[in-house]
């Protein structure tokens, strides 16, 4: 006979090896760090962009009440309708310098909550909507070397009031604006010359429920066709923005209940191959059809651990079905620079929206899309901090994580509410930063930093890497578009993965070179700032920039 503690831990096993089965994950766990950065950054980073100077644009909203960061050279903002706060002489947006650790206030006078954006070709941020005096308005910020650079705003330049909605940036290089809340349409950025600038978008309101409007945020990517792959609640199509008119519709997927705002899961458009032959998307966890009614009466539906795959470019497509490891609403997934995903913060129940969720998610799980069916999910060592509504991660050069926000509440809320509002700012470090492997990761010799690159160029790579387990098969170049994230959506992110040929060592063990070609068209990569990496065993280099056109 077992001793009956001796029972009980066999017949955990089995359970645990049951689950295993029936919904083949993987629970292993991996490693992957954390780093606290600033306690307290001011503000709650609700929506981010890092930028091609090595500085994150971070913001909120302007009626939260006072922030926790003065504005410099004693300005202040007067907004007689603000009942948060009318004068108000605190910094709702701020500049994180990732290589001084700093932070330094900037100065937005319009509302930018729930808004968004795009890193433009030129490298600056132009970004849209918002709420209430927001709600039309177009900031610009152009990244500086010093600290002189702020905030510029043009109030009512959009056609309509632009809420939850989602920018891309187009193969032309300006902006595409879709959807927000009771808007069924879309714009542009800048505006056309036709001076035309207002396009039906029936979708929109053929996704709406009208009892909650499960569409917002929906996730837009550009497809290697030049046509854009739209997701919102829980259907798709691939649409034609230049001719107003959809391509395809997509199958529904599997299940039904809705991904997009509020319930709130997140997708990436996974690495996308040199020859732009194919385009896969991935969409994963939410809340359960009804969540956020039940989560207003103080009922806590578990989030989906469901994540699906759709191969957008196929003649007919469907969708592929995987489970993660836990359930997750408002998640972020981040694409790392060795073609992995990260999905990050979140909540195990609820929905978004104030006091919503609950049963905070604290561990990151790695996805591996070329992984075994059933093992490519891998979690990783947990955070200490709760990330929950308007929390947000970006990738940065150095190939850590950002994690920063979490304000579940319409203020500034540190005391005497299940989630305070978070202003603390950490970095996730993925396993491939562990010192052990450090060995194996390369070092970009060439080309520099800020290089410019045509479209098609074929241009030299020069790396070291300082190891006597050089794998030259392993070696691959990747460029990453950095992300305007919030709202579990990283806008705008997508991975390549450059052609590269001979890798060769020329006149040293330790230093390689291999020649890599630019992607073809704007189509599969806009103009713009991009991140590039060598990768060698799955270990990447810390990134340069380059720049496209």
């Amino acid at each position: 006979m077992f001793p009956t503690h001796t029972l009980f831990t066999l017949l955990h096993l089995l359970t645990l090896i049951g689950i295993c089965r029936k919904y083949a994950v993987a629970v292993h766990s991996g490693g992957g760090s954390w780093a606290l950065l600033q306690s307290s950054v001011g503000i709650s980073a609700m929506h981010m962009q890092l930028l091609h100077n090595d500085r994150v644009i971070m913001f909120d909203r302007t009626d939260f009440g006072p922030s926790n960061i003065s504005l410099s050279d004693h300005q202040c903002r007067f907004d007689k309708n603000d009942t948060a706060s009318p004068v108000d002489c605190t910094a709702h947006s701020v500049e994180y310098n990732v290589l001084r650790n700093s932070v330094r206030p900037l100065m937005v006078q319009t509302d930018v909550w729930c808004s968004s954006g795009a890193a433009m070709p030129d490298g600056g941020l132009v970004q849209t909507g918002g709420f209430n005096d927001g709600d039309r308005a177009v900031r610009f910020f152009s990244p500086c070397r010093d600290f002189s650079c702020d905030w510029r705003e043009a109030p009512s330049s959009l056609s309509v009031r632009r809420w939850y909605a989602t920018n891309h940036v187009l193969p032309g290089g300006g902006q595409i604006i879709i959807g927000g809340r009771r808007q069924f349409n879309y714009e542009f950025y800048p505006k056309p010359e036709s001076g035309k600038n207002l396009y039906s978008l029936p979708f929109l309101s053929q996704t709406n429920d009208p009892n909650i409007e499960n569409n917002l945020y929906p996730f837009v990517f550009l497809n290697v066709d030049g046509f854009l792959f739209i997701f919102a609640n829980n259907r798709a199509i691939l649409f034609d923005y230049a001719n107003n008119a959809v391509v395809r519709d997509y199958p529904e997927m599997p299940g039904g209940d809705p991904r997009s705002y509020p319930s709130t899961g997140s997708a990436v458009l996974l690495p996308l191959e040199a020859d732009g032959a194919a385009a896969e998307v991935m969409v994963c966890g939410g809340a359960p059809k009804g969540s956020f009614e039940e989560a207003m009466k103080g009922n806590f539906i578990k989030a989906l651990d469901s994540c699906g795959r759709i191969r957008i470019t196929d003649p007919d497509p469907e969708w592929v079905m995987e489970r993660m490891p836990m359930n997750r609403v408002m998640g972020d997934m981040t694409l790392l620079p060795n073609g992995h995903v990260l999905i990050v913060n979140g909540a195990g129940s609820g929905s978004a929206g104030w006091e919503y969720g609950r049963d905070p998610v604290l561990e990151p799980v790695i996805y591996r899309p070329d992984g075994e069916t059933g093992s490519r999910f891998e979690v990783q060592n947990p955070s200490k901090v709760p990330r929950m509504y308007h929390s947000t991660a970006a990738l940065i050069r150095d190939g850590r994580v950002l994690v920063g926000g979490s304000n579940p509440h319409p203020h500034y809320n540190f005391t005497g509410v299940l989630h305070p509002t978070e202003l603390s700012l950490e970095a996730f470090s993925p396993p491939y930063l562990d010192p052990n492997v450090a060995p194996l990761k390369p070092r970009i010799i060439l080309p520099h930093s800020q290089s410019e690159l045509q479209y098609g160029q074929n241009f030299r790579v020069q790396f070291m890497i300082w190891s006597s387990e050089i794998d030259p098969s392993s070696i691959k170049v990747t460029m990453v578009a950095p992300s305007f994230t919030t709202h579990s959506f990283a806008m705008n992110h997508r991975m390549l993965i450059l052609n590269t040929r001979n890798v060769t060592s020329p006149g040293s063990s330790w230093k390689l070179e291999t020649m890599a070609s630019a992607p073809k068209t704007s189509v599969l990569a806009p103009p713009g700032y991009y991140l590039m990496f060598v990768v060698h065993k799955e270990i990447p280099s810390e990134g340069i920039w380059v720049r496209l056109r």
